[in-house]
């Protein structure tokens, strides 16, 4: 597949780009969108992806789905970020309503599914403050109840969009062994009981802490089975890692024609900048290093959407730690090339660096990824 797109996926690049130009192409537009970049999702804007059909981009048909495969959802993410579309709830929504397609009953999937392509936002609740790139070491605990429920007791932190989800995936201990003793659980975020406490970043409001304290859920609140928790958050990992790797790789696409848009007509010494062979070849090197991540992630979506029960850890591993990588890489060096005005607010650059510099670090830090590369070697 390479870099090739579909005619199918090629139109819907072209309808993103065109739906993000005509709602938010400018940046006085962004800025009263996400109250000048401090709120990343704007519910306007997302019910309005949700009327086009695309927030089921990958979703099953029967729940109001598109039916596309992770390329295509690839796609639509890429364009999303390029396009710098405040729908900030989608990532976790989309990797959140996989995990119920697979695992979640009838009810459950008709439920959140379907909610998804009308535009819920879904949360997915696994790092506490004692557990982050060691999920397995996590304390939230869920006990059974005599009437068959779940009492639940715990903090969970670092929650992406928890404060604007419908209901979330809990991850919590239903047993002692480290992995096998994992459960996830439906929890709607109105459930009595669930608290949710944003964490201020330097990306605005995006992750939360959420604290569970005597909190009730019926038996059937169960996604999947009880103690395969940990098995069914690895047999994600292929959708996660790649629809984070396609935000980054979109991410590192703007920045890169921004940068280039600027050197292009600001003038030194008597001519534009970007004519200067430093800088040309600065450009040259993040234009290739680009070009890798978007070849690396569309190829390993073509593959997951080719042998959707085969996991790919080493190559999806591969393409979040390469676009992810990039995308912190890209964004400062533009700013770099952009001089000041690089770190003024008035261009947007910042913002952008400020976009990346987190995705290294969330859905599986760069070093957990070379890790789970190197093992992938039989080291």
């Amino acid at each position: 597949m390479g870099s090739r797109l579909t005619e199918q996926q090629a139109d819907l690049a072209a309808a993103v780009r065109d739906f993000a130009k005509r709602e938010c192409g400018t940046k006085e537009r962004r800025d009263a969108l996400t109250d000048g970049g401090r709120e990343p999702h704007n519910a306007e804007i997302y019910g309005r992806l949700a009327d086009l059909g695309w927030l089921g981009i990958c979703l099953p048909e029967e729940y109001g789905g598109a039916g596309g495969g992770l390329a295509d959802a690839c796609v639509f993410l890429e364009e999303n970020a390029y396009g710098l579309v405040p729908a900030g709830g989608f990532v976790t929504t989309v990797i959140t309503a996989k995990a119920y397609e697979r695992f979640g009953t009838d009810a459950q999937r008709g439920a959140v599914l379907g909610g998804a392509v009308r535009g819920d936002v879904l949360s997915i609740a696994m790092s506490e403050p004692g557990a982050g790139s060691d999920v397995g070491a996590l304390r939230c605990r869920a006990r059974r109840e005599p009437d068959g429920g779940w009492l639940v007791e715990g903090q969970k932190t670092w929650i992406s969009n928890a404060h604007l989800a419908r209901s979330m995936l809990l991850v919590a201990r239903t047993g002692e062994d480290k992995h096998q003793g994992l459960t996830m659980f439906h929890v709607p975020m109105d459930t009595p009981g669930v608290e949710v406490r944003g964490i201020e970043t330097m990306g605005g409001r995006e992750v939360n802490d959420v604290f569970l304290t005597g909190v009730r859920l019926p038996a059937d609140a169960v996604v999947g089975e009880v103690g395969a928790g940990w098995r069914q958050l690895m047999a994600g990992l292929n959708h996660e890692r790649l629809f984070l790797a396609a935000n980054m790789l979109g991410l590192a696409r703007r920045a890169f024609d921004d940068a280039v848009a600027y050197v292009r007509e600001r003038e030194q010494f008597g001519r534009p900048v970007g004519s200067f062979q430093a800088l040309r070849h600065r450009v040259a090197d993040l234009a290739t290093e680009i070009e890798c991540a978007r070849l690396l992630v569309r190829e390993t979506a073509a593959d997951c959407d080719a042998a959707p029960d085969r996991l790919f850890p080493r190559e999806a591993s591969m393409a979040k730690l390469k676009a992810t990588e990039t995308a912190k890489r890209v964004t400062l060096e533009c700013m770099q090339m952009m001089g000041g005005y690089g770190y003024a607010t008035e261009y947007g650059m910042e913002r952008h660096l400020r976009a990346a510099v987190v995705s290294t670090v969330y859905g599986g830090t760069s070093e957990i990824q070379r890790d789970i590369i190197g093992k992938g070697y039989g080291l």
